[in-house]
């Protein structure tokens, strides 16, 4: 049986979680900070749990 691989920017984006779930960052955080508020980079600095319409699409790009 051959071996499956990552794919290498899912593997770079989400972290999978104990429960099976998995982490990802906000969008927006890049760059052209100077015109968002500090309440705004605030929110976007924090990590939370991928939809769950979206877990299946990510377990197949990260089977390990």
């Amino acid at each position: 049986m051959l071996k499956l691989k990552n794919r290498k920017a899912a593997l770079k984006r989400y972290k999978k979680t104990a429960a099976g779930n998995y982490l990802r960052r906000h969008a927006y955080k890049g760059h052209l900070l100077m015109h968002k508020s500090k309440t705004q980079k605030r929110k976007l600095s924090i990590t939370i749990c991928v939809s769950p319409n979206d877990n299946k699409p990510i377990k197949l790009m990260l089977p390990y």
